[in-house]
């Protein structure tokens, strides 16, 4: 078989399982787990896979423009927002990322609901303007038409300035080994900047999500209190998180 066309099977087979061995491959294939690995690292460098010890992991499945992201798999991200709500209670200063799955958060927002948010996001700060009892506080910055966020050095300075009781992340990847990354640079800094100053860390993540990775990381699961997530948390999938120590909603 030909490079190209073992390359090829090797996506068709990472697209289907989104986690696969060296070994696995190379018995599938019939050749050396050298041989695997050269194709790896060949297909990592295209960004058509994420390289990971052993082995390989497929990128986010999720479209990276905004406008392609608001309307994909509604419904799983409104199980999510109404998992995620019981953490909110009057009087917290939460951070919100641009993420839509926190955006669906937003939505689900109890119209007494009494905190402050701080967000560099031009969805979510839209959502609350009719939320009176919501103080909002803008991150301002540089627009990332991508992604419908402010994302710039101003934007990552500025989250420098609070400390925020909850953090809600909408993320791109969670993976055991690769830990939360993102799909866009700018992205993956705000959201490491909003960890850091943040007491509490909610990854609202749907299960599509879950096992892939992307280029720029942002943090190790570890840094994680809880992952929301739109299917059971006794799911096999999930054991790995809840044995790095997340509470899995």
């Amino acid at each position: 078989m030909k490079k190209e066309e073992r390359q090829k099977v090797i996506l068709e087979y990472l697209s289907k399982e989104h986690r696969v061995t060296l070994l696995e491959l190379s018995e599938y294939l019939n050749v050396s787990e050298d041989t695997i690995r050269r194709d790896v690292k060949e297909l990592s460098d295209q960004g058509l896979l994420k390289a990971v010890r052993g082995g390989a992991v497929a990128p986010s499945p999720i479209p990276l423009h905004y406008r392609n992201r608001e309307k994909h798999d509604l419904e799983n991200k409104k199980i999510i927002a109404e998992k995620a709500i019981s953490f909110l209670k009057d009087g917290q200063v939460v951070f919100i990322d641009g993420g839509t799955t926190s955006l669906a958060l937003v939505a689900s927002f109890p119209y007494d609901l009494k905190i402050t948010v701080i967000t560099n996001s031009f969805p979510v700060a839209a959502l609350i303007e009719d939320l009176p009892n919501i103080d909002l506080i803008f991150a301002g910055g540089k627009m990332c038409k991508t992604s419908f966020t402010t994302a710039s050095i101003e934007t990552i300075d500025f989250f420098r300035n609070f400390r925020a009781d909850i953090c809600i992340l909408g993320i791109c990847s969670i993976h055991d080994e690769r830990g939360v990354t993102a799909a866009l640079y700018d992205d993956s800094q705000i959201k490491k900047n909003m960890i850091q100053n943040a007491n509490f860390i909610i990854a609202l993540s749907s299960i599509e999500k879950v096992g892939t990775a992307e280029s720029y990381f942002v943090s190790p699961i570890k840094a994680i209190n809880v992952l929301v997530t739109n299917i059971a948390p006794e799911d096999e999938t999930l054991k790995v998180y809840k044995e790095a120590g997340l509470t899995i909603v």
